[in-house]
């Protein structure tokens, strides 16, 4: 008998494992042994799309409907869906057969955006390691800002921190706190309070951007030893990439500017029970934890309307590309910024740091942004058919929220109707893939033709 073998490409294996992983963890929270109370169908599949999907968007309190085994069910998705379950198929597969195929080094080679094939599996298995490192230092961090945690037992104290630094490192936001990091117990404990806000950016930037930059470590290193011992410069141009430094620049600019905005605009509103360097630490959480994060420090519903509006654009930029974090992405705008002012200044191509940007990702970078704000836009509007009475902002605040797979909330997630639910089960776990591989899974690339047609300019502005 003879199988036709069928190449399934990478967006499709890539959607398909999140399915199944989400169906799966949907049918372990529905386990007797997971929670102390009932739960629905919808809401267990809500809990296990923001969980795989990293979005920390919840419709039952994770600290008092689940038992100890259901939250660590909702740890293990975190884990999985942050790393991605491709990355771990692809391990699996390699380390259990002993080697790979081309056509398996392709798969993963398009969502790793290595050069060489050599450098795959390579990229992998330091994405593994890197992300168990730094949760393990992590959690160790978070462990020792605790103290005594209140009298918290040690056991408690060790789940307590390997849950956080999980769910901060894959920026999922999910908390065994009943009212997350502004719970009574912790919203002063501003060293817990920065540390989580390390691990989540550490998760944010991006495996290739942390790889990348650990070399640029090393290398800086190896130049003062060589330096120090007269065996000459270890020099090497460009060791710190493009991509590297488009998204570093662009992430640093972005949090100072959204700290110093919330400081300042919060500083006697919602900042008024902190003090001295306490509202530093939280207008800077609260600052960088819209960039898929998830974690509240304080309220967002009791920000003012200029504040909330400025979060959302904060959640709709999201984390660097290739990170556990959701959003457009800092490459995306950062390129948008950076071709829009090369048509101001009447440039016909678009420049930095010495180096001409391809257009395919100046069509890629816009095409992203339509289709975020196209997906959004459907989203509020169905969701404003389900919940006629419901005002438009808090409407919109969850809708991009569940896009970029923050988490953040109006405090309204839990009162939403199933239709509404669902709407954000589907934005959840588009937000979570891209809307980008969906249309690439679905519809049939043509071959590539050699003919163009002659070139026509149309009306813009």
């Amino acid at each position: 008998m003879v199988v036709k073998k069928r190449f399934y490409n990478p967006a499709q294996l890539f959607i398909s494992s999140f399915l199944l992983l989400i169906a799966a963890g949907t049918c372990l929270l529905k386990l007797p042994l997971a929670v102390n109370q009932p739960l629905s169908w919808i809401d267990a599949l809500f809990t296990s799309t923001s969980a795989v999907c990293v979005t920390g968007l919840i419709v039952v309190d994770t600290a008092t409907h689940f038992t100890f085994w259901g939250q660590l069910i909702i740890m293990l998705l975190i884990q999985a869906g942050g790393i991605g379950i491709l990355s771990f198929a692809a391990l699996f597969t390699y380390f259990l057969k002993g080697g790979s195929t081309y056509e398996s080094q392709l798969t993963v080679g398009a969502y790793s955006n290595t050069e060489r094939m050599s450098e795959v599996f390579v990229l992998l298995r330091r994405m593994v390691w890197i992300t168990l490192g730094i949760e393990l230092v992590g959690a160790l961090g978070i462990f020792w800002s605790l103290g005594d945690g209140n009298g918290m037992p040690l056991g408690n104290r060790i789940f307590f921190s390997l849950f956080h630094a999980i769910s901060s490192f894959c920026n999922a936001g999910f908390s065994t706190l009943s009212n997350g990091l502004m719970e009574g117990t912790v919203v002063h404990n501003y060293s817990l309070q920065f540390v989580i806000s390390l691990i989540y950016i550490f998760g944010g930037l991006g495996f290739p951007i942390v790889v990348n930059v650990l070399q640029y470590n090393r290398h800086v290193y190896r130049r003062l030893i060589g330096k120090w011992t007269l065996k000459g410069s270890f020099h090497r141009p460009w060791v710190l990439n493009i991509n590297s430094k488009i998204n570093l620049v662009t992430t640093g600019i972005i949090t100072f500017f959204a700290t110093l905005v919330i400081y300042i605009n919060e500083y006697s509103h919602v900042l008024s029970s902190h003090q001295g360097i306490g509202k530093l630490v939280i207008a800077f959480s609260t600052a960088t934890t819209p960039r898929t994060a998830g974690f509240n420090s304080i309220d967002f519903g009791a920000l003012q309307f200029s504040t909330i509006i400025f979060v959302m654009l904060l959640m709709w930029i999201g984390a660097s590309p290739n990170s556990t974090g959701g959003g457009i992405k800092t490459s995306t705008i950062a390129l948008a910024v950076m071709n829009v002012l090369s048509l101001a200044r009447g440039k016909d191509r678009t420049e930095v740091f010495g180096r001409e940007i391809g257009i395919i990702s100046i069509k890629r970078a816009f095409a992203t942004m339509f289709l975020s704000l196209f997906t959004i836009g459907v989203a509020i509007f169905s969701i404003s058919f389900f919940e006629p009475n419901r005002p438009l902002l808090e409407i919109a605040f969850e809708c991009f929220s569940a896009y970029s797979t923050v988490g953040l909330s109006l405090g309204v997630t839990s009162g939403f109707v199933t239709g509404s639910k669902v709407v954000l089960i589907i934005v959840m776990f588009v937000g979570r893939v891209t809307m980008l591989s969906v249309l690439i899974a679905f519809i049939k690339k043509i071959k590539y033709t050699h003919y163009r047609y002659a070139q026509e300019e149309l009306t813009i502005y």
